[in-house]
């Protein structure tokens, strides 16, 4: 069982939260976890890493305002890979009602109702959690389906139905423009291997599209994307998403954290930091949801933490809500992000990679 404490305006509300976690295989106080492959043909160690979150919401007001419903997802999504150790939030003023529901896709989404007006409102969630990322197609990477480039991919009957909605694409490309582009990742005249046009497309984004911060709106249109060559992270997700599906596969929108270490501490610096952050996750037969961020060129899920997952972006936003007053009443918004790990030396070592086993 795991014990979250939800503090509002310091009176605490303790809320238990347990079950069976899917294929878990973390133990807290253990440095890493043993995996072996079929036949023990492979084998790697996954540490354990531990993160602590703190996000920060505060919106401004002129004068009092009366707050309406607000909706936020802050808890991060339980797996075998992914484990909630604590979780508190802290919202001001106090709301005269605060419950959690499960949307459509299985994402924690806690809905906050308020009854005193106010020229304040601020929500602060802090996480502990632990992680254990492995590599992306480790003991399956000979398995992983090939793109034929001729016809769209074909996914089988039985999970077909539930996996249409991920497939369907919700931007025009009148003029072909993207598929053009995602086809520009398919060897011509031969089979391509998906792990090698996914990384490639992963990779692509990555090193010839330049990052904007652009904390307001919505997505830009894929086409608009790859006319700019610029974007968010929430842009680049989209546009891979629109991308991969446009030649037949399902793909979905992640929101959720990223880990970037301190300078002093050196390893790898991650675009996205500061805020929230966004990425896509690909199904693929062999190996299942397989995660790539194209802001940061990441095949995997290293340094990522899952909070919601969702068909587009409108419904994996951290915070949405409403409010009544005169038109010039809102001052702003300001928003903190901060992700620490326990151990940087841990969070920071080389990616691990499926090491052969003689005998």
């Amino acid at each position: 069982m795991l014990t979250s404490t939800y503090s509002l305006q310091g009176l605490p509300l303790n809320i238990e939260a347990g079950g069976d976690r899917c294929g878990e295989a973390t133990a807290r106080g253990r440095d890493s976890v043993a995996a072996s492959g079929r036949g023990g043909q492979w084998a790697y160690r996954l540490p354990v890493t531990v993160f602590s979150i703190r996000h920060l919401t505060r919106y401004r007001y002129r004068k009092p305002v009366r707050l309406g419903e607000h909706r936020m997802m802050f808890r991060p999504l339980e797996s075998y890979d992914q484990r909630l150790v604590s979780s508190t939030l802290d919202i001001s003023p106090a709301p005269s009602q605060l419950r959690y529901v499960h949307d459509v896709f299985g994402n924690c989404v806690g809905i906050a109702q308020f009854a005193t007006p106010a020229s304040e409102l601020t929500f602060e969630s802090r996480v502990t959690l632990e992680r254990t990322p492995s590599p992306a197609f480790a003991g399956v990477a000979e398995e992983v389906e090939f793109y034929s480039g001729t016809m769209p991919f074909a996914y089988s009957e039985e999970n077909m139905p539930d996996l249409l909605v991920s497939m369907g694409r919700q931007h025009s490309d009148p003029d072909g423009k993207l598929e053009r582009w995602a086809r520009g990742f398919v060897h011509p005249g031969g089979q391509t291997s998906l792990q090698a046009l996914l990384a490639d497309m992963t990779k692509a984004i990555h090193s010839d599209f330049r990052y904007a911060t652009r904390l307001h709106g919505e997505a830009q249109a894929p086409t608009e994307t790859l006319s700019l060559r610029a974007g968010t992270c929430r842009d680049f997700a989209m546009l891979m998403m629109e991308a991969v599906r446009s030649l037949g596969l399902a793909a979905q929108f992640v929101s959720g954290y990223i880990y970037s270490p301190p300078l002093h501490v050196g390893g790898l610096t991650r675009v996205g930091g500061g805020h929230t952050h966004a990425w896509v996750r690909v199904y693929l037969p062999a190996c299942g949801w397989v995660e790539f961020d194209p802001t940061n060129g990441i095949v995997g899920n290293a340094d990522l933490v899952r909070v919601a997952i969702a068909r587009n972006p409108r419904q994996a936003l951290p915070l949405q809500g409403t409010w009544k007053g005169e038109a010039g009443d809102f001052l702003g918004m300001d928003v903190e992000v901060e992700v620490t790990c326990e151990d940087d030396r841990v969070a920071t070592r080389s990616p691990m990679i499926g090491a052969r086993m003689k005998g």
